[in-house]
């Protein structure tokens, strides 16, 4: 493969210098090295600098000879800042360019061929007050360049004045050590951010686990607790997305200040290259100000320990399972007769059983016993939902209870016995018993608790 690079002398000349501008790597500021490797992202890095930022970004993972090892990694693209995802190979196992790396050959042979021009030095700054006369002195006093005329009877004649290669070496060192403070801090915020995406796999996973959960315990009940059932669930997906939404404006704010920050190491690298003490100088003071300002996280939040957890949503019916087992479906031949004649009263009373709803924390006082006391212990009860509500780190709130208690009354109005069934009706009387007297339990309990 070969191309012709035959062009007029000056229209030549600016070819090249256009060709070289395209060549130079974007991390080393030199012509690329090869091997050359081209990113997802259509960038390219020479392979030695892609490493190089490959282990600045993934400090623990071990090396070797100067390359990492390991199982993967991630990297930002120095150009675009589009995230680089490696394999097992690592920098290694990112595609050669090799077109580019053809190109640079035939560039450096074209270099060779021409006489390089002079290079011209670069232009020293001059004083504004006093021309012709070098900037080589460092006012300390007003913080800023100047010349020697101007100490001497200029405008900073009366000002503590130092070598400009003194402040330079000073503020150079400086400038460094924050750079490397700076770098620290942004890798803390990279561990943070990593701890905000597992919070917020935890809270998907236990929210996951607690809705199921709670649908089981509610299928015991069938279609007659769908309506609690779907209250549950409703809270739990609002907390678990409340949770997300915060941990997630967390993450945000924490991704915000890392990205300011990393701009603000590249533009210190930069700065570190500027070659002219003056300029270099003139840009640290603001530079240090901003660095300062960036190694500051106390305005951003922290979830307290704890914070994903999503066990305080529990529904159990042990309790109640015995009260549906202990009821006694026996009725005297009077109340037979009773039930027939009043079937008013028996919504108030519903055969000596009496449903009783108590809201929030207060309960109220129970119902007098009768005459005979109910064959139905304390621990015979409807369930017990318990919902307490978790929000925000820096918010309370009181938590909710709702209950729902049973108790049976038996009215003995005389000695008849019981009635005696046939053996071959009592199981399916029985379970028909059952089924009516949870069914008008549960919608009294509900009338009530509204």
């Amino acid at each position: 493969m070969s191309i012709s690079l035959d062009y007029p002398p000056s229209r030549k000349q600016s070819t090249m210098e256009s060709l070289e501008k395209q060549l130079i790597c974007p991390i080393c500021l030199e012509i690329f090295t090869k091997p050359v490797v081209i990113l997802p992202c259509q960038h390219n890095l020479c392979r030695k600098c892609a490493n190089d930022i490959f282990q600045a970004s993934n400090p623990y993972l071990p090396t070797r000879g100067g390359s990492t090892l390991g199982s993967g990694g991630r990297f930002r693209c120095p150009s675009c800042r589009h995230e680089v995802v490696l394999d097992r190979h690592g920098v290694y196992g990112l595609q050669r360019n090799l077109l580019v790396e053809n190109i640079i050959d035939m560039y450096k042979q074209e270099s060779n061929s021409t006489k390089p021009e002079p290079e011209t030095k670069a232009e020293q700054p001059q004083c504004a007050e006093h021309n012709d006369e070098r900037i080589n002195i460092y006012c300390v006093t007003c913080a800023v360049p100047t010349c020697s005329l101007c100490k001497v009877f200029g405008a900073h004649k009366s000002c503590e004045v130092a070598p400009l290669n003194t402040v330079y070496e000073a503020q150079k060192e400086e400038l460094t050590e924050c750079i490397a403070l700076l770098v620290g801090n942004n890798d803390r915020i990279q561990g943070i951010i990593s701890q905000l995406e597992e919070s917020c796999r935890m809270v998907e996973e236990n929210g996951r686990r607690q809705k199921a959960q709670v649908c089981e315990v509610f299928d015991h009940l069938y279609g007659l607790l769908e309506e609690r059932k779907g209250e549950m669930t409703l809270r739990i997906t609002a907390e678990q997305q409340e949770k997300l939404d915060y941990i997630s404006s967390l993450r945000h704010r924490y991704a915000e200040h890392l990205d300011d920050t990393a701009k603000l190491v590249e533009t210190g690298i930069q700065t570190m290259e500027e070659p002219e003490m003056a300029m270099f100088l003139k840009n640290t003071k603001a530079l240090l100000q901003k660095i300062a300002e960036g190694r500051n996280t106390s305005h951003l939040e922290k979830v307290e320990r704890g914070y994903e957890n999503m066990d305080h949503f529990t529904a159990t019916f042990e309790r109640e399972k015995k009260a549906l087992l202990s009821i006694d479906f026996t009725r005297d031949g009077d109340d037979d007769d009773d039930g027939d004649d009043d079937d008013d009263d028996d919504e108030d009373e519903t055969d000596g059983v009496v449903g009783r709803a108590v809201l929030g924390e207060h309960e109220a006082s129970p119902t007098p016993p009768t005459a005979n006391p109910p064959k139905l212990t304390n621990e015979n009860a409807l369930p017990t939902v318990t919902s307490k509500s978790l929000r925000s780190p820096n918010q309370t709130g009181a938590s909710t209870h709702i209950h729902a208690t049973t108790a049976s009354a038996a009215h003995e109005s005389g000695r008849s016995s019981p009635v005696r069934l046939p053996t071959s009706v009592a199981p399916a009387l029985a379970a028909i018993l059952a089924v009516l007297t949870v069914s008008v339990l549960v919608l009294k309990a509900w009338k009530r608790a509204q």
